[in-house]
C-alpha cells in the first residue's frame, strides 16, 4: 500500500479503467487532464493536451523522439508516468519558440537545414536547448557526445552539430558584448 498525497492509501494494483487528475505546467500554462495511471507522460501530452510537437518513437527511451523538459531537465516522456508528472513544470518543443517567433537554436536548424523528416526534430531541440543552459562553450566532440542519445536517420548529424555550436558562438559574444557595455 502507498499513501497518497491527500493521506488516503492507494492500492498497488489500480482498478482497470480507473482515471487520475494530474495538473501540470505545461509550457508557462498550467493545464490538467485525466490518464489512466499507467499512462506515459509521452501519450498525455500528446492526446489529453494537445501538444502534438511531442514525437513517440521507439517507446524504450532510446531513440530520443519524445524528450520534454521536466522541472528544467531534458528528460524522456516515454519513461516516465503521467502521474508522475503531476504539480511539475513540463516545457515541449511548442514552448521554444515565443510567438510566432522561433528561438535562436530553432532559427539555427533552419539555417543548417538540421532536419530533414523531422521526426527526431522536436525531441533533439529540447536536448540541444537543455545541453547549451549548461554547457555554454561546447566542442564539437561534446556535442556529437550529447547527440548520441538521439536516432536521426536523415541528417547524419553534422548539420545538427553545426546549428548547436552556431548558437554557442554567438550566445557567447552576446554576453561578452553586454559585458563590455556595462563595463
Amino acid at each position: 500500500m502507498r499513501q497518497a498525497k491527500d493521506g488516503n492509501l492507494l492500492q498497488d494494483a489500480y482498478e482497470a479503467g480507473a482515471l487520475c487528475s494530474i495538473t501540470v505546467n505545461l509550457n508557462g500554462v498550467s493545464r490538467s487532464g485525466a490518464c489512466e495511471p499507467r499512462e506515459l507522460l509521452s501519450d498525455f501530452i500528446r492526446h489529453e493536451l494537445g501538444a502534438t510537437g511531442t514525437h513517440v518513437g521507439c517507446e524504450h527511451g532510446v531513440c530520443g523522439a519524445c524528450t520534454v523538459h521536466v522541472d528544467g531537465v531534458a528528460s524522456r516522456s516515454c519513461l516516465m508516468l503521467a502521474v508522475q508528472a503531476d504539480g511539475r513544470r513540463i516545457d515541449t518543443v511548442e514552448g521554444l519558440s515565443v510567438g510566432n517567433t522561433l528561438s535562436d537554436l530553432q532559427v539555427a536548424f533552419q539555417r543548417h537545414h538540421a532536419l530533414q523528416c523531422g521526426f527526431c526534430t522536436a525531441g533533439i531541440l529540447m536536448s540541444c536547448a537543455d545541453y547549451l543552459q549548461r554547457v555554454a562553450n561546447p566542442s564539437e566532440e561534446q556535442v556529437r557526445e550529447m547527440l548520441s542519445g538521439h536516432i536521426c536517420r536523415c541528417t547524419g548529424y553534422t548539420p545538427i552539430v553545426k546549428a548547436v555550436l552556431e548558437v554557442a558562438a554567438r550566445r557567447r559574444n552576446n554576453e561578452n558584448a553586454m559585458e563590455v557595455s556595462h563595463a
